[in-house]
């Protein structure tokens, strides 16, 4: 049975410290500590006189000064990780915590977990290829040599870069390795921390290398494991559940979010604040508590971006759903049609391709398949379509060698649907207002990833009127917009008035649009 070191690196709240090693190993794990030489004395000692004699507690030998971005931060993880290597023979598995994590599954979960597959967890993604880093430095980290903290030493550290940069001062990777880069907590396996130990004994310019790189928390450990270990042995992913608010801060989580967290596929989670002293507790007695099963449904990520991305329609510095492609021309006719219930407009699509001359295409700005022609590989992918909105659109008026095209929009883009409707092109507008009930609104959620369909029914209860209104306001910002040509259809409407707002919106007879709005079952869900 797995048998778990953890790793924990702290800097404050030495009370939290005893509590939580207290807590990891009364299951019969085990704990290295190190504490930040930054912090007070006597709050280490305070640490000293409560764990000292604790048979699976152990210190590091050295203890180091720790700052963000730094090499120290590796070098005191190294020293914790070597005093637990020696410490405790019986450990199977080293798990990198920090003082803020707290477990959100059981001790007996974790091992189950574990011994489930022999691998090791580090997120480890390809540093140049991968997108892992949004933004500032990224070549820089490696081919410049970072002597000064970043935070604390600005002037110092921009000034060694940019003379660096000034005298071509750059340098190799070392030739053998593909620098890696993840999040720094990481879980791996014995025979894994034996091997990187072995590596950086033999060859000490990794060492040197990697301690005057930038942020090398994020490339030492991803790099050298992936380095040793077979790809098939290594998941790329972290076991600690934590999110980065917009400003590159780690999310807190506080005592109304215990349900959250214990949903989530993930052993920890980072981080908890010092003030939730009931979800602490909560915690503390989840790790040693035997028997539970654990729902796994991992919505937490969409919840958090769903919830803090609203109210934030309009407030873009510049345009997100559009590339100015310069005009579709004033002789062509765009027919826009709206649903938020995708498979309603699709069965008018479809009804249009087979009833009239007039070109229909689906959701080409949302879905893989949406009956487009063959455009010489442009269409193949949502990438390419993505990046060229205008373009595509005039390609499809030239494909179809008509003035008229229909294709299908969510109301979400508003933005786009304004775009368009400011061309020289004309613009129609069909709106197909429905009605949402509770089991619909619950399909919604599950399809766009924000609820799973294990989740809770509580949970999904508490979104309804949340993405309720949602949907309400989507559909109110388009009547209220003032587009010249809208019309709109709806199943509480009449059959003679969807008659006559489809023959408006496509240039048809009243008869032809009667057809149309007798599709057979065209609002039902």
């Amino acid at each position: 049975m797995a048998r778990i070191a953890f790793i924990l690196l702290a800097h404050k709240d030495p009370q939290g410290v005893i509590d939580q090693a207290r807590r990891l190993t009364a299951t019969g794990d085990f704990v290295a500590i190190h504490f930040d030489r930054r912090a007070p004395l006597p709050m280490f000692q305070q640490i000293c006189d409560a764990l000292g004699d604790h048979p699976r507690v152990t210190f590091a030998a050295r203890r180091i000064r720790c700052g963000w971005g730094e090499w120290s931060l590796v070098a005191a993880t190294i020293e914790a990780l070597r005093a637990a290597e020696a410490a405790f023979p019986q450990a199977t598995h080293f798990y990198m915590l920090s003082g803020d994590c707290m477990p959100i599954k059981s001790a007996e979960f974790a091992r189950s977990f574990l011994d489930a597959e022999d691998c090791d967890y580090i997120e480890s993604f390809d540093f140049f290829q991968s997108d892992w880093i949004k933004t500032g430095f990224k070549q820089e980290r490696l081919i410049y040599r970072h002597w000064f903290n970043e935070r604390k030493q600005r002037r110092l550290f921009y000034a060694s870069f940019n003379l660096q940069q000034r005298l071509g001062l750059r340098r190799e990777v070392p030739p053998d390795l593909q620098v890696m880069i993840g999040s720094q907590w990481w879980c791996l396996r014995r025979q894994t921390v034996e091997a990187v130990f072995a590596l950086i004994q033999v060859r000490p310019e990794v060492m040197r290398f990697f301690s005057t790189t930038w942020i090398p928390d994020e490339t030492f450990f991803q790099t050298l494991v992936a380095h040793l270990v077979p790809r098939t042995q290594i998941k790329t992913r972290t076991l600690t559940f934590l999110i980065f608010t917009d400003y590159g801060m780690p999310l807190t989580f506080y005592n109304d979010h215990y349900d959250l967290l214990l949903r989530q596929d993930y052993l920890f989670a980072r981080k908890i604040s010092p003030e939730a002293l009931e979800l602490r507790d909560w915690l503390g007695a989840l790790w040693q508590s035997k028997g539970l099963d654990f729902p796994l449904v991992s919505e937490g990520r969409r919840l958090f971006a769903f919830l803090t991305g609203r109210g934030r329609i309009g407030r873009r510095f510049a345009p997100r759903f559009w590339e100015t492609d310069g005009s579709l021309g004033h002789q062509r006719v765009v027919h826009i049609l709206v649903a938020k219930k995708w498979h309603v407009a699709k069965r008018l699509t479809a009804a249009i391709r087979a009833r009239s001359d007039i070109p229909a295409v689906d959701y080409i700005f949302n879905e893989s398949e949406a009956n487009l022609p063959d455009m010489g590989g442009v269409e193949s992918s949502l990438g390419k379509r993505e990046r060229h909105r205008r373009a595509l659109v005039k390609l499809l008026f030239d494909q179809f060698e008509s003035n008229h095209l229909v294709f299908c929009v969510d109301p979400s883009a508003l933005s786009l649907i304004a775009d368009f409707d400011g061309d020289r092109a004309e613009t129609r507008i069909l709106f197909v207002d429905s009605r949402f009930d509770d089991d619909y609104i619950r399909g919604h959620m599950e399809r766009v990833g924000l609820v799973s369909r294990d989740a809770p029914a509580e949970l999904a209860d508490r979104l309804l009127p949340i993405m309720r209104s949602d949907l309400e306001h989507e559909a109110d910002r388009l009547k209220e917009a003032g587009f010249a040509r809208f019309t709109a259809i709806s199943d509480a409407a009449p059959t003679e008035r969807n008659a006559l707002a489809i023959a408006s919106f496509l240039g048809l007879s009243p008869e032809e649009g009667r057809a149309l709005a007798e599709i057979p079952s065209l609002f039902a869900d």
